[in-house]
């Protein structure tokens, strides 16, 4: 189970890398081998499946995206914690966002996925 405070914890610190356009800040927080899916991913990458793995191809992936976007700036708005998971919402330059993350027992990130207002 995800603690409220670890919830709170990681979402803070998840924005505040972003907010750096500090990648390997960023990539802290994630095994070797995690996969990564959004919809940004099919129009940066051409990865029909909309999935990546493993931190190098998503090492590329968002050095792209931040390089695209050096104001880059999100706003942290809610966190909610479930059992080995964190979903973080938030306000950025594509609007209301919403990204969940999927923890291993050592509390790293094995799996994320971003998903966007429509």
């Amino acid at each position: 189970m995800i603690s409220k405070d670890f919830a709170l914890h990681f979402a803070n610190e998840w924005v505040a890398a972003w907010n750096a356009h500090d990648l390997d800040r960023i990539l802290a927080h994630y095994t070797d081998d995690f996969e990564m899916s959004s919809p940004v991913i099919l129009q940066l990458t051409n990865e029909p499946t909309g999935t990546l793995r493993g931190k190098a191809a998503i090492r590329d992936y968002w050095a792209k995206a931040l390089a695209q976007r050096p104001d880059l700036h999100f706003e942290l708005v809610n966190v909610f914690a479930g059992a080995g998971s964190v979903t973080v919402t938030y306000r950025g330059h594509r609007g209301s966002s919403a990204e969940v993350f999927w923890f291993n027992a050592a509390l790293e990130v094995f799996r994320a996925a971003a998903h966007y207002a429509v």
